[in-house]
Protein backbone atom coordinates (compact mmCIF):
# COMPACT_ATOMS: atom_id res chain seq x y z
CA UNK A 1 0.00 0.00 0.00
CA UNK A 2 0.81 3.59 -0.22
CA UNK A 3 1.04 5.25 3.05
CA UNK A 4 -0.42 9.15 4.01
CA UNK A 5 2.78 10.80 6.27
CA UNK A 6 2.17 13.62 8.70
CA UNK A 7 5.52 14.60 8.98
CA UNK A 8 4.37 16.85 12.16
CA UNK A 9 4.52 13.46 13.93
CA UNK A 10 8.37 14.08 14.47
CA UNK A 11 7.80 17.65 14.49
CA UNK A 12 10.67 20.15 15.88
CA UNK A 13 12.76 17.37 17.40
CA UNK A 14 14.10 16.33 14.22
CA UNK A 15 15.58 19.85 13.93
CA UNK A 16 17.56 19.55 17.05
CA UNK A 17 19.30 16.75 15.28
CA UNK A 18 20.08 17.71 12.12
CA UNK A 19 23.40 19.03 12.90
CA UNK A 20 24.34 15.92 14.64
CA UNK A 21 23.46 14.01 11.78
CA UNK A 22 25.26 15.89 9.30
CA UNK A 23 28.30 14.90 11.22
CA UNK A 24 27.58 11.48 11.24
CA UNK A 25 26.84 11.29 7.29
CA UNK A 26 30.09 13.29 6.69
CA UNK A 27 32.02 10.85 9.27
CA UNK A 28 30.30 7.67 7.47
CA UNK A 29 31.62 9.69 4.14
CA UNK A 30 35.05 10.04 5.05
CA UNK A 31 35.36 6.74 6.27
CA UNK A 32 33.86 5.03 3.17
CA UNK A 33 36.27 3.48 0.29
CA UNK A 34 36.96 5.01 -2.62
CA UNK A 35 33.87 4.54 -4.67
CA UNK A 36 34.13 3.51 -8.52
CA UNK A 37 33.44 6.27 -10.98
CA UNK A 38 29.01 6.32 -11.32
CA UNK A 39 28.56 3.86 -8.01
CA UNK A 40 26.45 5.80 -5.41
CA UNK A 41 27.34 6.36 -1.61
CA UNK A 42 24.17 4.83 -0.48
CA UNK A 43 22.40 1.68 -1.96
CA UNK A 44 18.41 1.43 -1.62
CA UNK A 45 17.61 -2.23 -2.09
CA UNK A 46 14.07 -3.19 -2.01
CA UNK A 47 12.29 -6.76 -2.53
CA UNK A 48 9.00 -6.03 -3.07
CA UNK A 49 5.73 -8.05 -4.22
CA UNK A 50 3.23 -5.66 -4.57
CA UNK A 51 5.07 -2.30 -5.08
CA UNK A 52 5.03 -0.75 -1.54
CA UNK A 53 8.87 -1.43 -1.18
CA UNK A 54 9.06 -0.21 -4.56
CA UNK A 55 8.40 2.96 -3.54
CA UNK A 56 9.11 3.42 -0.06
CA UNK A 57 12.64 3.01 -1.58
CA UNK A 58 12.19 5.34 -4.37
CA UNK A 59 11.25 7.94 -1.93
CA UNK A 60 13.86 6.48 0.36
CA UNK A 61 16.38 7.41 -2.18
CA UNK A 62 14.93 11.15 -2.65
CA UNK A 63 15.40 11.98 1.22
CA UNK A 64 19.06 10.89 1.15
CA UNK A 65 19.45 13.01 -2.21
CA UNK A 66 17.54 16.11 -0.63
CA UNK A 67 20.76 16.15 2.03
CA UNK A 68 23.28 16.17 -0.90
CA UNK A 69 23.96 12.19 -0.96
CA UNK A 70 24.20 10.16 -3.27
CA UNK A 71 21.68 7.26 -3.69
CA UNK A 72 20.58 4.87 -5.98
CA UNK A 73 17.31 2.22 -5.88
CA UNK A 74 17.56 -1.28 -7.11
CA UNK A 75 15.93 -4.11 -6.72
CA UNK A 76 17.05 -6.80 -4.99
CA UNK A 77 16.99 -9.20 -7.57
CA UNK A 78 20.06 -7.19 -9.06
CA UNK A 79 21.94 -6.92 -6.36
CA UNK A 80 24.80 -10.03 -6.20
CA UNK A 81 27.14 -10.95 -3.56
CA UNK A 82 29.61 -9.42 -4.98
CA UNK A 83 27.99 -6.30 -5.47
CA UNK A 84 27.09 -5.97 -1.47
CA UNK A 85 30.41 -7.12 -0.95
CA UNK A 86 31.61 -3.82 -2.66
CA UNK A 87 28.89 -1.82 -1.18
CA UNK A 88 29.87 -0.16 2.29
CA UNK A 89 26.54 1.33 2.87
CA UNK A 90 22.78 -0.33 2.01
CA UNK A 91 19.06 0.48 3.09
CA UNK A 92 17.01 -2.49 2.72
CA UNK A 93 13.44 -2.08 2.25
CA UNK A 94 11.90 -5.86 2.63
CA UNK A 95 8.74 -6.89 2.23
CA UNK A 96 7.57 -10.73 3.65
CA UNK A 97 5.33 -12.53 1.37
CA UNK A 98 3.06 -15.14 2.73
CA UNK A 99 3.94 -16.92 5.80
CA UNK A 100 7.57 -15.30 6.21
CA UNK A 101 8.91 -16.35 2.88
CA UNK A 102 10.60 -13.70 0.76
CA UNK A 103 8.65 -12.27 -2.21
CA UNK A 104 9.66 -13.00 -5.78
CA UNK A 105 12.08 -10.76 -6.32
CA UNK A 106 14.18 -11.72 -3.90
CA UNK A 107 14.08 -15.47 -4.27
CA UNK A 108 17.51 -15.51 -5.70
CA UNK A 109 19.20 -13.56 -3.44
CA UNK A 110 17.45 -15.62 -0.46
CA UNK A 111 18.40 -19.10 -2.26
CA UNK A 112 21.97 -18.33 -2.94
CA UNK A 113 23.43 -14.60 -1.29
CA UNK A 114 21.77 -15.84 1.72
CA UNK A 115 22.94 -19.85 1.64
CA UNK A 116 26.93 -18.82 1.52
CA UNK A 117 28.85 -17.04 4.44
CA UNK A 118 30.82 -13.58 3.07
CA UNK A 119 32.33 -11.34 5.08
CA UNK A 120 30.05 -7.69 5.03
CA UNK A 121 32.51 -6.38 8.12
CA UNK A 122 32.84 -3.22 6.17
CA UNK A 123 28.61 -2.79 5.85
CA UNK A 124 26.85 -0.51 7.25
CA UNK A 125 23.05 -1.21 6.71
CA UNK A 126 19.51 -0.65 7.78
CA UNK A 127 16.22 -2.54 7.56
CA UNK A 128 12.68 -1.40 7.17
CA UNK A 129 10.71 -4.50 7.26
CA UNK A 130 7.08 -4.45 6.04
CA UNK A 131 4.38 -6.83 6.55
CA UNK A 132 1.19 -8.37 8.53
CA UNK A 133 0.74 -8.94 12.11
CA UNK A 134 -1.96 -11.24 11.12
CA UNK A 135 0.38 -13.73 10.02
CA UNK A 136 2.07 -15.79 12.16
CA UNK A 137 5.32 -14.79 10.77
CA UNK A 138 5.65 -11.20 11.06
CA UNK A 139 8.07 -9.59 8.94
CA UNK A 140 9.64 -12.77 8.58
CA UNK A 141 11.99 -11.91 5.42
CA UNK A 142 12.80 -8.61 7.07
CA UNK A 143 13.85 -10.00 10.07
CA UNK A 144 15.94 -12.91 8.86
CA UNK A 145 17.77 -10.39 6.43
CA UNK A 146 18.35 -8.28 9.84
CA UNK A 147 19.80 -11.35 11.60
CA UNK A 148 22.03 -12.62 8.49
CA UNK A 149 23.46 -9.36 7.87
CA UNK A 150 24.65 -9.19 11.83
CA UNK A 151 25.81 -13.06 11.84
CA UNK A 152 28.24 -11.37 8.83
CA UNK A 153 29.43 -8.56 10.56
CA UNK A 154 27.36 -6.06 8.73
CA UNK A 155 26.82 -3.01 11.42
CA UNK A 156 23.33 -1.37 11.93
CA UNK A 157 23.32 2.06 11.61
CA UNK A 158 19.74 1.83 13.93
CA UNK A 159 17.37 -0.78 14.75
CA UNK A 160 15.45 -2.22 12.42
CA UNK A 161 11.53 -1.11 12.02
CA UNK A 162 8.78 -3.01 11.32
CA UNK A 163 6.01 -1.90 9.62
CA UNK A 164 2.31 -3.76 10.30
CA UNK A 165 0.74 -2.97 7.03
CA UNK A 166 1.33 0.55 6.60
CA UNK A 167 1.43 1.98 10.19
CA UNK A 168 2.01 5.38 9.26
CA UNK A 169 4.23 5.65 12.97
CA UNK A 170 6.72 3.16 11.75
CA UNK A 171 6.93 4.87 8.45
CA UNK A 172 7.78 8.51 10.16
CA UNK A 173 10.31 6.57 12.16
CA UNK A 174 11.97 5.57 9.10
CA UNK A 175 11.84 8.92 7.31
CA UNK A 176 13.41 10.31 10.68
CA UNK A 177 15.77 8.22 10.79
CA UNK A 178 17.03 9.35 6.78
CA UNK A 179 16.56 12.69 8.07
CA UNK A 180 19.07 12.13 10.24
CA UNK A 181 21.85 10.35 8.56
CA UNK A 182 20.99 12.92 5.71
CA UNK A 183 20.96 16.25 7.86
CA UNK A 184 18.11 17.46 5.95
CA UNK A 185 14.47 18.91 7.28
CA UNK A 186 13.80 19.49 3.81
CA UNK A 187 12.49 16.02 2.88
CA UNK A 188 10.15 15.18 -0.10
CA UNK A 189 6.65 14.80 0.65
CA UNK A 190 5.95 10.80 0.49
CA UNK A 191 1.99 11.42 0.55
CA UNK A 192 0.15 8.55 -1.60
CA UNK A 193 -2.30 10.24 -3.79
CA UNK A 194 -5.53 11.06 -2.63
CA UNK A 195 -8.89 8.77 -2.18
CA UNK A 196 -11.41 10.06 -5.23
CA UNK A 197 -15.25 9.56 -5.49
CA UNK A 198 -16.21 7.09 -7.91
CA UNK A 199 -19.54 5.61 -8.39
CA UNK A 200 -20.50 2.06 -9.01
CA UNK A 201 -22.36 2.05 -13.13
CA UNK A 202 -22.80 -1.95 -13.43
CA UNK A 203 -23.18 -4.74 -10.95
CA UNK A 204 -23.41 -8.28 -12.26
CA UNK A 205 -22.74 -11.91 -10.66
CA UNK A 206 -20.60 -14.22 -12.51
CA UNK A 207 -21.53 -17.06 -10.86
CA UNK A 208 -25.60 -17.33 -10.22
CA UNK A 209 -25.98 -20.82 -8.73
CA UNK A 210 -22.11 -21.81 -8.19
CA UNK A 211 -21.35 -24.09 -4.97
CA UNK A 212 -18.36 -21.17 -4.14
CA UNK A 213 -19.19 -17.82 -2.62
CA UNK A 214 -20.81 -14.97 -5.03
CA UNK A 215 -18.56 -13.82 -7.48
CA UNK A 216 -19.11 -9.99 -8.75
CA UNK A 217 -18.02 -7.77 -12.02
CA UNK A 218 -18.46 -4.29 -10.90
CA UNK A 219 -17.53 -1.67 -13.18
CA UNK A 220 -17.00 2.28 -11.85
CA UNK A 221 -16.39 5.48 -13.19
CA UNK A 222 -15.10 8.69 -11.52
CA UNK A 223 -17.78 10.84 -10.21
CA UNK A 224 -15.63 14.32 -11.90
CA UNK A 225 -15.48 12.38 -15.10
CA UNK A 226 -11.75 12.17 -15.54
CA UNK A 227 -10.02 9.24 -15.36
CA UNK A 228 -6.59 8.34 -13.62
CA UNK A 229 -3.76 6.87 -15.36
CA UNK A 230 -3.04 3.02 -15.28
CA UNK A 231 -1.66 0.00 -17.00
CA UNK A 232 -2.80 -3.53 -17.34
CA UNK A 233 -1.44 -5.02 -14.05
CA UNK A 234 -2.41 -2.26 -11.92
CA UNK A 235 -3.87 -2.46 -8.75
CA UNK A 236 -7.21 -0.51 -6.90
CA UNK A 237 -7.16 0.56 -3.24
CA UNK A 238 -10.80 0.64 -1.81
CA UNK A 239 -11.72 2.55 1.43
CA UNK A 240 -14.98 0.81 2.49
CA UNK A 241 -17.53 2.71 4.78
CA UNK A 242 -17.24 -0.42 7.36
CA UNK A 243 -13.35 -0.03 7.93
CA UNK A 244 -11.89 2.79 5.90
CA UNK A 245 -8.57 2.02 8.12
CA UNK A 246 -8.28 -0.69 6.35
CA UNK A 247 -8.10 -0.10 2.27
CA UNK A 248 -8.47 -3.39 0.53
CA UNK A 249 -6.90 -3.64 -2.56
CA UNK A 250 -8.06 -5.25 -6.03
CA UNK A 251 -6.75 -5.94 -9.34
CA UNK A 252 -8.25 -4.07 -12.10
CA UNK A 253 -9.80 -5.81 -14.88
CA UNK A 254 -10.09 -3.17 -17.55
CA UNK A 255 -7.69 -1.09 -19.41
CA UNK A 256 -8.11 2.71 -19.52
CA UNK A 257 -8.97 2.34 -23.22
CA UNK A 258 -12.42 0.89 -21.96
CA UNK A 259 -13.31 3.93 -20.28
CA UNK A 260 -14.00 2.56 -16.51
CA UNK A 261 -12.32 0.63 -13.71
CA UNK A 262 -13.64 -2.97 -13.90
CA UNK A 263 -13.00 -5.12 -10.69
CA UNK A 264 -14.09 -9.25 -9.82
CA UNK A 265 -15.06 -9.23 -6.33
CA UNK A 266 -15.76 -12.28 -4.33
CA UNK A 267 -18.14 -11.84 -1.22
CA UNK A 268 -15.94 -12.93 1.77
CA UNK A 269 -18.17 -14.51 4.33
CA UNK A 270 -16.69 -15.00 8.06
CA UNK A 271 -17.53 -18.18 10.33
CA UNK A 272 -20.78 -16.42 11.95
CA UNK A 273 -22.09 -16.10 8.14
CA UNK A 274 -21.54 -11.99 7.92
CA UNK A 275 -19.96 -10.49 4.85
CA UNK A 276 -16.57 -8.89 4.52
CA UNK A 277 -16.37 -4.98 5.54
CA UNK A 278 -15.52 -4.41 2.09
CA UNK A 279 -16.57 -7.38 -0.07
CA UNK A 280 -19.95 -7.03 1.61
CA UNK A 281 -20.08 -3.44 1.12
CA UNK A 282 -19.06 -3.76 -2.75
CA UNK A 283 -20.89 -6.47 -3.13
CA UNK A 284 -24.14 -6.41 -1.57
CA UNK A 285 -25.03 -3.11 0.45
CA UNK A 286 -23.69 -0.15 -1.69
CA UNK A 287 -26.41 0.41 -4.89
CA UNK A 288 -25.83 1.27 -8.33
CA UNK A 289 -24.34 4.75 -8.36
CA UNK A 290 -23.30 4.52 -4.53
CA UNK A 291 -20.09 6.52 -4.15
CA UNK A 292 -16.90 4.62 -3.47
CA UNK A 293 -13.64 6.20 -2.26
CA UNK A 294 -11.20 4.73 -4.50
CA UNK A 295 -7.09 5.12 -5.69
CA UNK A 296 -5.16 3.67 -8.41
CA UNK A 297 -1.78 2.12 -7.47
CA UNK A 298 0.98 1.22 -9.93
CA UNK A 299 1.50 -2.38 -9.21
CA UNK A 300 5.08 -2.44 -11.74
CA UNK A 301 6.11 -5.70 -11.11
CA UNK A 302 3.00 -7.13 -12.78
CA UNK A 303 2.70 -4.61 -15.58
CA UNK A 304 3.52 -6.10 -19.02
CA UNK A 305 7.01 -3.62 -19.55
CA UNK A 306 9.48 -5.37 -21.40
CA UNK A 307 7.98 -8.91 -21.99
CA UNK A 308 4.92 -6.35 -23.72
CA UNK A 309 6.09 -8.44 -27.25
CA UNK A 310 6.94 -11.55 -25.80
CA UNK A 311 4.61 -14.47 -26.29
CA UNK A 312 2.63 -14.87 -23.01
CA UNK A 313 1.27 -17.64 -20.45
CA UNK A 314 -1.17 -16.27 -18.09
CA UNK A 315 -1.86 -18.43 -15.31
CA UNK A 316 -4.99 -18.39 -12.48
CA UNK A 317 -7.69 -18.80 -10.92
CA UNK A 318 -10.94 -17.65 -9.09
CA UNK A 319 -10.86 -13.57 -9.04
CA UNK A 320 -6.75 -13.98 -10.60
CA UNK A 321 -8.69 -13.75 -13.96
CA UNK A 322 -8.89 -9.93 -13.10
CA UNK A 323 -5.73 -9.14 -13.52
CA UNK A 324 -4.99 -11.54 -16.45
CA UNK A 325 -7.95 -10.13 -18.18
CA UNK A 326 -6.97 -6.93 -18.21
CA UNK A 327 -3.05 -7.61 -19.66
CA UNK A 328 -4.65 -10.06 -22.30
CA UNK A 329 -6.86 -7.01 -23.23
CA UNK A 330 -3.96 -4.87 -23.62
CA UNK A 331 -1.95 -7.51 -25.48
CA UNK A 332 -4.81 -8.13 -27.71
CA UNK A 333 -5.45 -3.95 -28.63
CA UNK A 334 -1.71 -4.04 -29.23
CA UNK A 335 -2.04 -6.84 -31.64
CA UNK A 336 0.00 -8.85 -29.70
CA UNK A 337 -1.89 -12.68 -30.55
CA UNK A 338 1.00 -15.42 -28.90
CA UNK A 339 -1.30 -15.69 -25.80
CA UNK A 340 -1.92 -18.63 -23.80
CA UNK A 341 -4.60 -19.06 -20.92
CA UNK A 342 -4.47 -21.60 -18.74
CA UNK A 343 -7.50 -20.79 -15.53
CA UNK A 344 -8.72 -22.91 -13.07
CA UNK A 345 -12.92 -22.69 -11.14
CA UNK A 346 -15.25 -25.06 -9.65
CA UNK A 347 -17.53 -25.81 -12.09
CA UNK A 348 -17.98 -25.45 -16.34
CA UNK A 349 -21.65 -24.39 -15.96
CA UNK A 350 -21.61 -22.32 -13.09
CA UNK A 351 -18.04 -20.94 -13.01
CA UNK A 352 -16.98 -20.27 -16.41
CA UNK A 353 -16.43 -16.84 -15.49
CA UNK A 354 -16.01 -14.43 -18.75
CA UNK A 355 -16.51 -17.39 -20.80
CA UNK A 356 -18.18 -15.34 -24.18
CA UNK A 357 -15.47 -12.81 -24.50
CA UNK A 358 -12.66 -15.55 -23.83
CA UNK A 359 -14.51 -17.78 -26.39
CA UNK A 360 -14.80 -14.91 -28.62
CA UNK A 361 -10.69 -14.12 -28.01
CA UNK A 362 -9.97 -17.26 -29.41
CA UNK A 363 -12.42 -17.83 -32.38
CA UNK A 364 -10.46 -14.37 -33.47
CA UNK A 365 -7.59 -15.96 -33.20
CA UNK A 366 -6.47 -13.46 -30.48
CA UNK A 367 -6.25 -15.74 -27.84
CA UNK A 368 -4.20 -18.84 -28.78
CA UNK A 369 -5.00 -21.45 -26.38
CA UNK A 370 -7.64 -21.74 -23.59
CA UNK A 371 -6.61 -24.44 -21.14
CA UNK A 372 -9.46 -24.94 -18.52
CA UNK A 373 -9.27 -26.73 -14.88
CA UNK A 374 -13.03 -27.06 -13.54
CA UNK A 375 -11.83 -28.81 -10.24
CA UNK A 376 -15.70 -30.23 -9.23
CA UNK A 377 -16.42 -31.42 -12.98
CA UNK A 378 -14.67 -34.83 -12.67
CA UNK A 379 -13.91 -38.04 -10.44
CA UNK A 380 -10.85 -36.28 -9.24
CA UNK A 381 -10.00 -33.10 -8.49
CA UNK A 382 -8.35 -31.14 -11.06
CA UNK A 383 -6.62 -27.89 -11.17
CA UNK A 384 -4.46 -25.63 -12.73
CA UNK A 385 -1.35 -27.11 -11.42
CA UNK A 386 -2.41 -30.14 -13.36
CA UNK A 387 -3.14 -29.19 -16.90
CA UNK A 388 0.28 -27.34 -16.78
CA UNK A 389 1.78 -30.62 -15.81
CA UNK A 390 0.07 -32.14 -19.09
CA UNK A 391 1.17 -29.51 -21.29
CA UNK A 392 4.59 -29.90 -20.34
CA UNK A 393 5.85 -30.13 -24.08
CA UNK A 394 4.22 -27.17 -24.83
CA UNK A 395 5.01 -25.01 -21.82
CA UNK A 396 9.25 -25.48 -22.48
CA UNK A 397 8.45 -24.71 -26.14
CA UNK A 398 6.98 -21.17 -25.17
CA UNK A 399 9.69 -20.58 -22.91
CA UNK A 400 12.36 -21.41 -25.51
CA UNK A 401 10.59 -18.70 -28.09
CA UNK A 402 10.68 -15.95 -24.93
CA UNK A 403 7.73 -16.38 -23.18
CA UNK A 404 6.74 -14.75 -20.23
CA UNK A 405 4.60 -16.29 -17.60
CA UNK A 406 2.31 -13.69 -15.32
CA UNK A 407 0.46 -16.04 -12.52
CA UNK A 408 -2.77 -14.06 -10.69
CA UNK A 409 -5.02 -15.98 -8.04
CA UNK A 410 -4.83 -17.74 -4.65
CA UNK A 411 -1.13 -17.78 -3.17
CA UNK A 412 -2.62 -21.09 -1.45
CA UNK A 413 -2.92 -24.56 -3.31
CA UNK A 414 -3.12 -22.40 -6.47
CA UNK A 415 0.28 -20.38 -6.86
CA UNK A 416 2.12 -23.02 -4.62
CA UNK A 417 0.87 -26.00 -7.09
CA UNK A 418 1.56 -24.03 -10.48
CA UNK A 419 5.42 -22.95 -8.99
CA UNK A 420 6.28 -26.57 -8.04
CA UNK A 421 4.95 -27.78 -11.27
CA UNK A 422 7.16 -24.92 -13.75
CA UNK A 423 10.27 -26.18 -11.42
CA UNK A 424 9.35 -29.35 -12.41
CA UNK A 425 8.72 -28.90 -15.85
CA UNK A 426 11.51 -26.21 -16.61
CA UNK A 427 13.96 -26.99 -13.92
CA UNK A 428 14.07 -25.14 -10.42
CA UNK A 429 17.52 -23.18 -11.68
CA UNK A 430 16.02 -22.06 -14.97
CA UNK A 431 12.54 -20.79 -13.13
CA UNK A 432 14.78 -18.89 -10.64
CA UNK A 433 16.34 -17.07 -14.06
CA UNK A 434 13.43 -16.41 -15.31
CA UNK A 435 12.34 -14.57 -12.13
CA UNK A 436 15.64 -12.52 -11.90
CA UNK A 437 14.77 -12.06 -15.77
CA UNK A 438 11.71 -10.49 -15.52
CA UNK A 439 9.80 -12.90 -17.20
CA UNK A 440 8.38 -15.23 -14.12
CA UNK A 441 5.93 -12.53 -12.48
CA UNK A 442 2.87 -13.13 -9.84
CA UNK A 443 0.18 -11.00 -8.49
CA UNK A 444 -0.95 -13.93 -5.40
CA UNK A 445 -2.53 -13.30 -2.07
Amino acid sequence: MMFTIDPARWGSAIALIFAWGGLCAAMLRNTRPAAAAGEADWLVVHASQTGNADYLAQQTASTLSTGGLSARAMCMSALDADTLAGASRVLFIASTYGEGDSPDSAARFAGLTMAGAPDLSQLHYAVLALGDSSYTNYCGFGRALDGWLASRGATALFKRIDVDRGDPEAIAGWQHQLSRLAGTSDAPDWEAPSYGEWRIVERTRLNPGSAGAPLYRIALQPRDGALPDWEAGDLVQVRAPGDPAQPREYSIASVPGEGRIVLLVRLQQHADGSAGAASGWLCLDAGVDATVNLRVRAHARFRLGENAARPLILIGNGTGLAGLRALLKARIDAGEMENWLVFGERNVRHDFLLREELEGWVDRGALARLDLAFSRDGSAPRYVQHVLAERGEALRDWIARGAAVYVCGSLQGMASGVHETLGAALGVDALDALAAEGRYRRDVY
